[in-house]
């Protein structure tokens, strides 16, 4: 293990990896020049895939082939230094790993990094890599991207090979990438997810759901106004903004969910009942999935757990398979459908990444801190659930903390997607100044 004294904790590995045919051409390979970090969840040939936890590798083999996304990167001239810490079997996204050390947040030392790509993460916010990657299924890539102040992207579900990726739950598993600049994300993206280029590259709506952004919960909180003032500004000529209420939304276009809103429909905290039953679904498709990768593994094992972690992949994969699936599948279905229409011909979603600052590191569990993560899976749940694309962008900071927002565009749209943002971006950054300063 690398000395993390000197990556900020980033590193489970250094070592170089470089273009397996260099050539006298190399230099106009379209990521010539550029360095990448691993999470330890892609498989690298002869190298044992960690999956952030000791007695994982230490009892499985090493690697036959390497992950096709890591080779595109080689192929298109990126060199990697080295695989990055994550949370262990990728079921947080706090970014704390009880066996590797947590990963120190530059941008916000002393509070976590977010995870699972802790790792990935950092050592771009660190400047010790230019991009890197990870994986997102509940928000592994954008909470970590807010929470460290940087670009990241959820590429639309399926689109990017997942092979020789070790699988947390398939259906909502994706691939991802961070970058300190949306130029530099741009360029990844066009490498590793070679989409045909999309002919039109402003939006013609762009929804921004008041209620999304209550979720922050505080009275002070600006970065609702900072949107829409950024998206009028820039697109105003050509684009419709709408304010609606995402959960409003969601239980018109959504009609089996009705029944299981009523659950979170109580809480006297910040937070939308529909997308809190979105996020239920989520999580209850995504616990089968899960057990049926990993159950033999941890029973078989037994694995040195962290302690949070031991409890909660230990209650998953004791759960009795009593979950009304065929309810859950068939919102999922109305959810992609009812999403779809919202962003189609072009339309935007703009959202809060978190619901607020990252928790302080080591902070105890309590109700305080369950809720504050229940609110951030709300937010995470929307791509997550339809398969949609989602950029996590940095919009700067407020009182020493990241503040970050986040576009997502319909499933497919990915090039789309970065074209907008990079068009908002300066704005927002202006904005958000602007605002802040008064």
């Amino acid at each position: 293990m690398a000395d993390s004294s000197s990556n900020y904790g980033a590193f489970m590995d250094s070592f170089v990896l470089r273009s397996p045919s260099p050539s006298s051409s190399s230099q106009l390979l379209p990521l010539h020049g550029l360095t990448f970090a691993i999470k330890d969840i892609f498989d690298i040939a002869g190298r044992v895939t960690g999956f952030g936890n000791p007695d994982w590798k230490r009892t499985h083999a090493p690697a036959a082939a390497t992950s096709p996304v890591v080779l595109a990167a080689l192929a298109a001239g990126a060199t990697s230094l080295g695989t990055t810490v994550m949370d262990e079997m990728a079921y947080s996204i706090n970014g704390e790993n009880a066996h590797y050390g947590t990963p120190t947040n530059p941008c916000a030392p002393g509070r976590v990094p977010g995870g699972s790509s802790s790792g990935s993460a950092v050592a771009v916010a660190a400047k010790l890599v230019d991009f890197s990657l990870g994986t997102d299924t509940t928000g592994s890539v954008r909470v970590p991207a807010a929470y460290c102040g940087i670009f990241g992207i959820r590429t639309s579900h399926g689109l990017v090979s997942a092979e020789n990726v070790i699988p947390m739950a398939q259906t909502f598993d994706t691939v991802g990438w961070f970058a300190r600049d949306i130029s530099t994300l741009s360029r990844v993206t066009k490498v590793l997810l070679p989409l045909p280029d999309d002919t039109v590259n402003q939006p013609t709506k762009v929804t921004i759901p008041m209620d999304c952004f209550q979720i922050l919960g505080s009275v002070d909180d600006s970065t609702y106004q900072i949107v829409n003032v950024s998206v009028a500004k820039r697109f105003g000529s050509h684009a419709i903004i709408d304010n609606m209420n995402l959960g409003d939304f969601v239980c018109d276009n959504v009609p089996s969910i009705g029944k299981f809103i009523v659950a979170f429909a109580e809480s006297e905290l910040p937070s939308v009942p529909a997308l809190s039953a979105i996020s239920h679904v989520m999580f209850g498709l995504l616990r089968p999935q899960f057990k049926a990768n990993h159950a033999e593994w941890v029973n078989s094992a037994k694995p040195n757990l962290g302690p949070v972690l031991h409890e909660r992949i230990h209650d998953t994969i004791a759960s009795e398979d009593n979950e009304p699936l065929e309810d859950f599948q068939a919102i999922m279905a109305e959810f992609k459908s009812a999403l779809a229409a919202l962003l189609k011909d072009h339309g935007i979603l703009a959202i809060p990444t978190v619901p607020g600052p990252p928790p302080l590191a080591g902070m105890e569990a309590s109700p305080d801190l369950e809720n504050f993560q229940a609110r951030a899976l709300t937010l995470q749940s929307i791509a997550s659930l339809s398969g949609s694309c989602q950029v996590s962008i940095p919009v700067g900071t407020r009182n020493g903390v990241p503040v970050s927002v986040s576009l997502v565009a319909q499933h497919g749209a990915d090039h789309f997607l970065l074209s907008v943002a990079e068009q908002l971006y300066q704005t927002l950054l202006d904005e958000a100044t602007k605002s802040w300063a008064s």
